[in-house]
């Protein structure tokens, strides 16, 4: 079912003190909570145009007989968001040679710490399908969905160049296994509606809608178009500008935060592009608080726009076979507050040469 602003879902990731509070309210109030703030549920609140994160007042004292608002007590998120992750080649040797969180032994703990972990699965996960007739396909075992899961990934964009390597039937195994393991999916499906669905996360009270989009340019005698959802057909969400707006208003007006991940841009240049900046500024313009680039294989530059910040691009973070600026990372810690004020910092990240991260600053 496709959430809309009278049916959304959640996915509940409680953190620390955070709770949802369910209680009568018999007069007026705009207090904060400890360090949050609490406010009513959408079905009494009046709607805002932008998704920045605002308390609310009750403007009338209900009766008994009244129906009583749901409260959400609201504090402080960090999200940690990292780029792309292959877990195929040497590194699915390392799974299947350890434990499948291996890889990410060097950052895990930093993962965990967050409140919310997103990535950019540069990879089937799945032993299904053939090989696509392209210069590189990668695939990781079964239990590699495990592993991210167990580093501390709670949600991958599959929105790229690397989600269909093995056809639909890849496709479909990798989203159930990653789904088996308790990781959200964005970006791709088995028809251009699921592909489109944005992701609903509700984490310390704040709701978090994502939505992953795609748009490189094809590889080799290969036709990147083709992988493009249809109505009847899976595939990922190719970026369509105008309905990027729209979708991102539409989750805008009924949660409190929409993420974007956008794969784009050229591979190894760390020269944000006019058209990156351009479909980065159109969905921060839309409403979007954080913008969440892949696909340059380097680090680009995180830009504070309008409100909102736009990381163009983050790398590598789990990727064999490079060397140079491509082994030089990060992850984006972005904090949250319940005021609406948002806080970012990179925390340097470097690829050893297996393709594995760890901490250096």
């Amino acid at each position: 079912m496709t959430p809309g602003p009278s049916q959304p879902k959640y996915v509940l990731l409680l953190g620390g003190a955070a709770a949802i509070v369910i209680a009568l309210v018999f007069a007026t109030m705009a207090a904060a909570v400890d360090s949050g703030v609490t406010e009513t549920s959408p079905l009494s609140t009046t709607a805002v145009e932008s998704p920045a994160l605002v308390a609310t007042t009750a403007t009338a004292t209900p009766t008994v007989a009244e129906a009583a608002p749901i409260l959400r007590e609201r504090r402080a998120v960090t999200l940690a968001a990292v780029g792309d992750v292959m877990l195929g080649r040497t590194v699915a040797s390392a799974i299947t040679a350890s434990h499948p969180d291996g890889p990410f032994a060097g950052v895990a703990d930093l993962l965990r710490s967050a409140d919310l972990a997103v990535a950019n699965l540069e990879c089937v996960v799945s032993e299904l399908g053939s090989p696509e007739p392209k210069a590189y396909t990668f695939a990781a075992p079964p239990a590699g969905a495990t592993g991210l899961a167990t580093a501390g990934i709670d949600l991958v964009s599959l929105a790229n160049n690397h989600s269909l390597d093995f056809g639909a039937d890849g496709l479909a195994d990798s989203i159930a296994n990653l789904s088996n393991a308790g990781l959200k999916t964005v970006g791709a499906g088995r028809n251009d509606r699921e592909a489109w669905d944005v992701e609903l996360v509700e984490v310390n009270g704040t709701r978090f809608a994502f939505l992953a989009l795609a748009e490189v340019p094809d590889e080799a005698a290969y036709d990147m178009h083709a992988w493009t959802a249809g109505p009847s057909s899976p595939g990922i969400a190719w970026v369509d500008e105008q309905r990027m707006r729209s979708a991102i208003k539409d989750a805008g007006s009924w949660t409190d935060v929409v993420v974007v991940m956008l794969h784009f841009g050229s591979e190894g240049t760390s020269v944000v592009s006019e058209r990156q900046r351009t479909l980065a500024h159109a969905a921060v313009d839309a409403g979007a608080r954080l913008v969440l680039g892949s696909h340059p294989y380097v680090l680009q530059e995180v830009e504070d726009y309008n409100n909102g910040v736009i990381a163009y691009s983050l790398g590598n973070f789990v990727f064999d076979g490079f060397d140079g600026l491509a082994n030089e990372s990060g992850i984006l810690n972005v904090t949250f507050e319940p005021g609406g004020s948002v806080r970012w910092r990179l925390q340097p990240v470097s690829l050893d040469g297996q393709g594995l991260p760890s901490v250096t600053g």
